[in-house]
């Protein structure tokens, strides 16, 4: 079983992409005869984090992909690392904006991603798809879930997970703001070869790659035909 979220509008903005580009990827997924579920998270500190422990709960997947917007990025962002501090610059949708604050009082520091984001990577720049992988997730309720996932992640033997930040849709962007922006259907196909990736590497690249060249590196069959039909 594969679990994709993404959250509810927040900020005042009438649509958050996440959640459109995780129905979308779902759809693609299930058309290769995966099993996946799509959950949506409220974007409220505290109360992502049980809606997501519920689902792993009911559906017990082996392999989960949160995916929230990051306004102003204009690259699909294979986050790596979730720090243990909520620290919202706003308020989120229920009015809450902690400072300074654990996600998990007492947990460590950080956790790295157990997602292959530089396979995936890979995958999305043969596929024509903007993307990096970064190394933050933030502060706000995106860093909480992607905290919040890989805490429980490490008490839960056989489930991988991660967090991917995608960018505002072009409806969200006002004419002539020159804000980035990238359609749901290119979300989706990124969040989709990010789940055929981590199905078919147990653990990540370890050889340097230019993204800037041409890559001599392979990926396994299925996950290069995925990537021949993102275009």
């Amino acid at each position: 079983m594969i679990l994709l979220t993404g959250f509810e509008p927040f900020g005042g903005q009438s649509m958050n992409p996440s959640w459109a580009a995780a129905l979308s990827a779902r759809d693609l997924l299930r058309a290769d005869s995966l099993a996946v579920e799509a959950v949506e998270l409220p974007c409220v500190f505290g109360a992502a984090g049980k809606v997501l422990r519920k689902a792993l709960d009911e559906l017990e997947p082996e392999l989960v992909v949160c995916i929230g917007q990051a306004g102003g990025r204009g690259r699909v962002s294979l986050e790596r690392v979730a720090i243990n501090c909520d620290d919202a610059p706003i308020p989120d949708n229920a009015g809450n904006q902690p400072v300074d604050r654990p996600v998990v009082p007492g947990g460590p520091a950080a956790y790295f991603t157990s997602l292959p984001v530089k396979a995936a990577l890979l995958a999305m720049e043969k596929a024509g798809i903007p993307a990096e992988v970064s190394q933050t997730a933030g502060t706000y309720v995106c860093n909480h879930t992607f905290y919040a996932l890989m805490h429980e992640v490490a008490s839960r033997p056989g489930i991988r997970g991660g967090f991917v930040h995608v960018p505002f849709a072009p409806e969200q962007v006002e004419q002539g703001s020159g804000a980035p922006s990238l359609a749901v259907d290119s979300m989706a196909e990124a969040i989709a070869a990010v789940v055929r990736t981590s199905l078919s590497y147990s653990s990540d690249l370890t050889e340097p790659f230019d993204l800037t060249q041409p890559s001599d590196l392979t990926l396994p069959a299925d996950v290069a035909l995925a990537a021949g039909r993102i275009h």
